[in-house]
């Protein structure tokens, strides 16, 4: 039997910064996106006191929780740029119209790739420090609240001895708790196939998630992620030696998971998405633009550049449909049926755990044949691959349900509805520098960057068409491109990759969170993987084939 239900009203979500957001259990981030930023120098930035704004939170307004969207927490972020201009809502209106206008390229990066993204997203950004908006807030405030380094507390939470994380571990206090997933029709109920979950409550309560970031169930792809890194932290436990006291476990296993994790976004993750010069030049020499010289034990600050603006390159990859497993093969694993198969989004088909036949079938999102197992490939034609890195998104980002940012009846298959506009629209909220701007910050500190020509922007390769903008739309557009198309436009003329002002920032974004984190591959540059199927390579393919015990019944449970 194949649990397939009909279309919901909330049934899918944007995989990255949606829309508002609200607070869940233990304060465990739900919503990715955010109306309000907490701008250190500046207070909080784009809050519903703003006029105007197109994405300001209605008054009564609640998210899912019953939690007031206005009285959501706000994330710390700094500004790394100066201010740029909040351009007209119509001007924006018709960009975002031109970028969900008909489906981008596919590309040769492994689909696996775009939700790897999100679940690192979901590792850098979220602080739960507790604050009025227009309060102030210290660094001493700042250090209360999970850190936006790439030490996977989205994982551990606090860790076990923690009251509140304790819930997300066994009793030996070492290994995560794994999910198990429901029996459907002849399939059995499967182990280590879903994250963890509550089961106690009403039907809605027992499929919440019991793990630190429940944003990572906010679609199955994010959800089956984060149950591999489980499974991940769990085998490198069980290689620990008898020698190691049960007290040390956890926090040697930690340790090697995160400087294995973080070597893999390093030499596979930023090469596919950036420019790898960029990424060899930032982790030799150092950084330019992102707290260049700042203590590597520090707390560092999250840029709004890369969080509202370069890093939202995830959104040009989603695909409208996968091949997902056996079961659903041939795109028949739908986008919308991806947020429906997940606990915060959706409503896991009606189960109270993730359904057996929508487990992943992980050799159709990445290649392990690239590391030297050629018997791990999909039937012929089943692998997916990410969209093409460049100005457009998948039709179905043009019409965000109203559940996913917090939005009122009247608000469904409007533009407000649009993930482009919305994005567009969020960077003028907070002044957001220019494409232009950045281009020209990063030349006066030395970086070798070009700044896009008008005409380069206006007729980018095969991206996003402007000419249905009027003669004076299209030259404030060009003058102050919004940094989040003007990134996505630099890709897009480098054959699909982050270059230029994009990949510096991303790049950058990544080293200083990587610098800063307790256990760090920066700080200790003598480090070199040895879990991979080759000593010193850790691909995210390596991670997975050790995850799964190099075995193609739990890569692929479902076969063929």
């Amino acid at each position: 039997m194949m649990r397939r239900p009909p279309a919901r009203e909330d049934s899918s979500r944007c995989p990255f910064h949606s829309g508002g957001s609200h607070m869940g259990p233990q304060d465990r981030p739900t919503r990715h996106g955010r109306e309000s930023f907490f701008i250190e120098g500046e207070g909080v930035v784009g809050q519903p006191a703003d006029a105007g704004d197109g994405l300001t939170p209605r008054a009564g307004v609640t998210a899912r929780s019953g939690v007031a969207l206005r009285a959501a927490p706000t994330f710390r972020f700094s500004r790394i740029g100066p201010k740029g201009k909040k351009l007209p809502d119509p001007l924006l209106r018709g960009v975002a119209e031109a970028m969900t206008r008909g489906a981008n390229r596919d590309d040769n990066i492994p689909a696996g790739f775009t939700y790897l993204g999100q679940f690192v997203d979901h590792d850098l950004t979220f602080d739960k420090t507790l604050v009025a908006f227009g309060d102030q807030v210290s660094p001493a405030d700042l250090a209360q609240g999970r850190s936006p380094t790439l030490d996977l507390d989205s994982l551990y939470g606090a860790g076990p001895l923690d009251p509140v994380s304790s819930e997300f571990y066994e009793a030996d206090k070492a290994r995560l708790k794994v999910g198990k997933t429901t029996k459907i029709g002849s399939d059995i109920a499967r182990v280590g196939f879903d994250v963890p979950r509550v089961g106690t409550g009403n039907a809605a309560a027992k499929r919440t998630a019991k793990i630190p970031d429940l944003r990572n169930d906010e679609n199955l792809a994010v959800a089956q992620h984060h149950a591999a890194m489980i499974r991940f932290h769990n085998r490198v436990v069980a290689t620990l030696g008898a020698g190691v006291p049960a007290a040390e476990k956890f926090e040697r296993a930690r340790r090697r998971v995160v400087l294995h994790y973080q070597w893999m976004l390093k030499t596979d993750y930023l090469p596919r998405v950036c420019e790898g010069s960029v990424v060899t030049d930032v982790f030799t020499a150092g950084r330019k633009v992102v707290e260049p010289g700042a203590d590597p034990f520090s707390m560092p600050r999250m840029p709004v550049e890369f969080s509202i603006g370069a890093f939202r390159l995830g959104h040009s990859m989603v695909r409208e449909s996968y091949a997902w497993n056996a079961v659903f093969p041939s795109g028949a694993g739908a986008l919308e049926l991806l947020f429906t198969f997940s606990g915060t989004s959706g409503d896991l088909g009606g189960d109270p755990t993730l359904p057996s036949n929508w487990i992943a079938d992980w050799r159709r999102l990445y290649r392990f044949a690239q590391i030297g197992r050629p018997d791990l490939k999909p039937p012929r034609g089943e692998f997916n691959v990410a969209r093409r890195l460049d100005t457009r998104l998948v039709d179905p980002l043009s019409v965000l349900p109203i559940g996913s940012f917090g939005g009122v009846q009247g608000d469904a298959f409007t533009i407000r509805a649009n993930l482009a506009f919305r994005n567009l629209v969020r960077a003028g909220m907070v002044r957001l520098a220019s494409g232009q701007q950045m281009a020209a910050l990063l030349r006066s500190k030395g970086v070798p960057v070009t700044t896009l020509t008008k005409a380069q922007l206006r007729d980018g390769s095969g991206g996003a068409d402007l000419s249905g903008l009027t003669t004076a739309q299209l030259d404030a557009f060009l003058a102050d491109t919004p940094l989040w198309f003007y990134c996505l436009r630099e890709a897009e003329l480098n054959g699909g990759r982050l270059t230029g002002v994009g990949a510096r920032i991303v790049v950058e974004t990544f080293h200083r969170a990587i610098e800063a984190s307790v256990h760090s591959i920066v700080r200790s540059p003598e480090f070199r993987p040895d879990l991979g199927a080759v000593a010193g390579r850790f691909r995210m393919a390596d991670l997975l084939l050790f995850s799964f015990e190099g075995k193609e019944n739990l890569l692929a449970p479902l076969g063929d």
